[in-house]
């Protein structure tokens, strides 16, 4: 017979102090990590592709956009290597040491994309090492999530896990406001030749100084009490990863499918539209930064809401309503962009932010309640490794295909309205998962 473990009782941390300890260190953690993330993602779309495939750029702009925004994608595709050993390692060692590692080769990686140099000085190894570095960032992404996540739903009382659960998740839109807000001050602050021959490596090296607080911040927080009561009772799996493949192959799958459709919208917003404002529908650059940069905050606030809406009424249908949301705005969002009108371009930004929010919210505490403990870093990080290939990884570069070949925006969103569809499938398969026991199970 199956006891409940002290981790799954409501008293969560040992005091508010440590309480705000974990939230803070997966909050900035993520927040940095996604910064760094972001950075590259909005500058390919403006920015990156003339500096670093400029003889293309020259010969055919728009198969160079395509190629620029595919620069994200190659990233996504090294996520499900960092997931697997990130996820093997924090299952055998442990949550806090995965968590400093992935923030540490992250920053690096994002201060020498600012020392890189471009086309113009080094030639073709300009865009292969910009590449390499895209690839180490891809790789840290793939396995920071699934531990930011895990410590702060393992700390978590048992009916407060979908709103402890929402810090990690709230990282991305503030990495967003982060990376979106400095771009935006920066393109009004000085003139486009200076940021176009230096400005733009600003964001990239700033990322040592948000490195050194993140990494002293989480060196303070206390390992998962579930990791720990798991080295206590030496319930660690010898070969985690493997134990997955053998018996835990369903929730890996609707892991990955549950997130396909979020990824996807959300790298819209975080690469796509910015791109097409500025470049296809000449609307001024630091206009729809600000825009950007304030529909995040509804990003930021409904990813919170959707986490403690899951406390409420559970996880399932807090997401089956933040799809519905998002697959009813898709076309009515692209109609409100075409205007070229600034204020109806951010209505339609924010609309979009609050599907956003309630389809991500809930995501670590169902995550985490999916998997057992010796393999739930492992599943989770996979899952949404393989989520983020299939939703976001490529998602910029569908777009502007679709935009291309058909001239019509809907066609971008009735390409977002299917992931959300099967997105919702995967939810509905996952079923359920609010109130599973997270700890080491006694019998």
């Amino acid at each position: 017979m199956t006891a409940t473990s002290h981790v799954d009782s409501e008293t969560g941390p040992s005091s508010k102090r440590e309480e705000r300890k974990v939230l803070a260190g997966t909050l900035v953690g993520t927040t940095i990590e996604w910064y760094d993330f972001f950075i590259f993602a909005q500058l390919t779309g403006t920015l990156l592709s003339p500096l670093f495939l400029t003889p293309l750029q020259q010969s055919n702009p728009g198969l160079a956009q395509i190629l620029s925004f595919a620069l994200i994608g190659i990233s996504f595709l090294f996520r499900p290597l960092g997931a697997v050993i990130a996820g093997h390692l924090g299952d055998r060692l442990g949550r806090k040491a995965m968590l400093v590692f992935t923030l540490v080769m992250m920053g690096a990686a994002t201060a020498l994309i600012g020392v890189l140099p471009t086309y113009n000085q080094i030639g073709v190894l300009a865009p292969v090492l910009l590449i390499l570095l895209r690839i180490i960032q891809g790789f840290s992404a793939g396995g920071e999530w699934g531990g930011a996540a895990l410590m702060a739903v393992e700390h978590a009382p048992m009916s407060k896990r979908g709103i402890f659960g929402a810090y990690p998740q709230i990282g991305v839109p503030v990495g967003m406001i982060l990376a979106t807000g400095l771009l935006f001050f920066l393109r009004s602050g000085m003139s486009q030749a200076d940021f176009d021959e230096w400005g733009w490596r600003v964001p990239f090296l700033l990322s040592i100084v948000l490195i050194v607080v993140g990494y002293l911040i989480r060196r303070a927080v206390a390992e998962s009490p579930v990791f720990r009561e798991m080295a206590a009772r030496k319930a660690e799996s010898k070969a985690p990863l493997g134990e997955l493949v053998r018996h835990h192959k369903k929730p890996v799958l609707y892991s990955t499918l549950i997130f396909i459709g979020n990824n996807a919208a959300g790298y819209l917003l975080i690469a796509f539209f910015i791109s097409y404002a500025t470049r296809s529908l000449k609307m001024p650059a630091p206009q729809v930064l600000l825009a950007t940069t304030l529909a995040s905050f509804g990003w930021l606030i409904f990813t919170l809401v959707g986490g403690w809406l899951s406390d409420k009424i559970g996880r399932v249908k807090t997401f089956l309503t933040g799809y519905a949301i998002i697959f009813a705005w898709m076309i009515p969002m692209f109609a409100l962009i075409d205007t070229r009108d600034i204020l109806l371009y951010g209505v339609a930004l924010f609309v979009l932010t609050i599907g956003l929010g309630l389809s991500y919210g809930p995501m670590s505490a169902m995550y985490a309640e999916m998997f057992p403990a010796n393999v739930r870093y492992s599943g989770i990080s996979i899952g949404y490794a393989f989520g983020a290939i299939l939703g976001g990884a490529f998602a910029a570069t569908i777009a502007e295909s679709l935009l291309q070949s058909t001239k019509w925006t809907g066609s971008i969103g009735i390409y977002i309205m299917i992931l959300c569809v099967i997105s919702s499938v995967g939810v509905l398969l996952a079923k359920e998962t609010k109130g599973n026991l997270l700890g080491v199970s006694r019998h």
